[in-house]
């Protein structure tokens, strides 16, 4: 089985809903995302798949979140936008452009602070 982590980064404010913490007060952080896609069989010049075609699928996610308010980009109009469910929301996102035959997308990390990471993946 081979692997591919491929990250990318952004700059972004929310706030908590139903949060009794700090984090109900709008705040940003600087997001990093990684995106990780699994496969047995490699192309016949020996990739998983081309980096340049995951930069091309994440790049419209990413500049929909770049110095946005997440609270104003559905479904985070109505839920928290939180690390855990930002991650799955990517996942959903991006999992129809990218995986094919061979290529499946194994999990999103979302990473809000140096010393905390979330990880989606499906069961």
């Amino acid at each position: 089985m081979h692997e591919i982590n491929y990250r990318f980064k952004f700059s972004a404010a929310h706030f908590l809903r139903d949060y009794e913490g700090i984090c109900r007060n709008t705040h940003g952080h600087n997001w990093e995302v990684i995106v990780t896609l699994e496969g047995e069989e490699l192309t016949s010049n020996g990739m998983l798949i081309d980096f340049y075609e995951v930069e091309r699928v994440v790049k419209p996610v990413r500049d929909d979140l770049d110095h946005a308010f997440l609270n104003e980009i559905p479904p985070f109009t109505e839920i928290s936008p939180t690390s855990e469910n930002l991650a799955k929301w990517i996942f959903d996102r991006i999992r129809p452009q990218i995986e094919s035959d061979r290529v499946r997308l194994r999990q999103i990390s979302v990473r809000e602070y140096e010393d905390s990471l979330v990880t989606y993946r499906p069961s």
